[in-house]
């Protein structure tokens, strides 16, 4: 349309439908934007909530005082407490070490306590 023919009025009409054309288009990409973050937010929180389901077999880690016996190393109390969460019995007895401030695997004694750490499924 040619503005040079139409009244002040009619091109007030023409622009206001512009400006009205425009908080619509504006209004709808706000609310595509809206949509697609809760979409994903949905996304998202179902599928940790699904992880967390699928790791349903929880094993907690517990701590136990035991006295050391005649005859006892750190490899034969290993044997008695350790768990599958452990790859292998040197892990085990380096971590017993380490939490009981041990510097050789070979120097316990009969009578003395240590804490030994074990996994249960169960949790108390």
């Amino acid at each position: 349309m040619d503005t040079a023919y139409m009244t002040y009025r009619e091109i007030a009409i023409i622009k206001n439908k512009k400006r009205r054309e425009r908080i619509v288009a504006r209004q709808r990409l706000i609310l595509f934007a809206v949509a697609a973050v809760l979409l994903f937010l949905f996304i998202f929180v179902g599928a940790v909530l699904m992880l967390e389901a699928k790791t349903g077999d929880v094993s907690y880690k517990y701590y136990r005082q035991i006295t050391v016996h005649s005859g006892d190393t750190l490899c034969s109390i290993a044997g008695e407490y350790i768990t599958d969460d452990y790859r292998n019995i040197e892990e085990y007895v380096a971590e017993v070490m380490s939490i009981n401030h041990l510097e050789d695997a070979d120097c316990i004694y009969a009578g003395e306590s240590l804490i030994v750490p074990y996994y249960s499924r169960e949790f108390f």
